[in-house]
């Protein structure tokens, strides 16, 4: 047994221990936003947060997440409120299909997270981000969209950065 933080509820886990947190979101919890997509943690369409980083779902057990707050695409908004990256993503049209959009989403809403913390990137090395394109398809490269929508996911976590000031004093451009 586990217990978990599932979009601010307590969730008490029975499930075979080497259940996935993917599997057991959608077959035990019914929270089928997280998508299966590739099921090896190449394509990021089971991104969500786990304690606010994200991570694969498709890559960790649930029982691994004990006592940690897992936030699927479901819990991202307040009720009938969308959260401010997902408002971006309809405002931006940063969707086709819509399979990959829940962990393109959260992936985003972390990323962002990760500049306002400092963490550098591959293309900046270092603290001081300038949140550029660039920098953004760079920290986005795990989450891969089979319809092509990438400028408009840009667009979109261009648009929310811009909409909230970084911590650290970067700017998006």
């Amino acid at each position: 047994m586990a217990v978990l933080y599932i979009n601010g509820k307590q969730v008490t886990l029975d499930d075979d221990p080497r259940t996935t947190l993917l599997d057991t979101l959608r077959e035990c919890q019914d929270l089928t936003g997280t998508k299966k997509g590739c099921d090896h943690g190449q394509c990021g369409a089971c991104t969500l947060l786990l304690d606010g980083r994200r991570v694969n779902s498709c890559l960790i057990l649930a029982i691994q997440c004990e006592g940690s707050e897992v936030t699927t695409i479901e819990g991202l908004g307040q009720g009938e409120q969308l959260h401010p990256m997902q408002r971006a993503f309809v405002k931006h049209d940063g969707f086709q299909c819509g399979y990959c959009t829940p962990g393109q989403i959260c992936s985003a809403v972390g990323m962002l997270e990760e500049v306002e913390n400092g963490e550098p990137s591959d293309v900046t090395g270092r603290a001081d981000v300038t949140l550029s394109r660039a920098e953004i398809q760079e920290r986005m490269s795990g989450n891969l969209c089979r319809c092509g929508a990438y400028v408009n996911i840009v667009d979109a976590i261009l648009d929310t950065a811009n909409a909230h000031s970084l911590k650290n004093g970067g700017a998006a451009t």
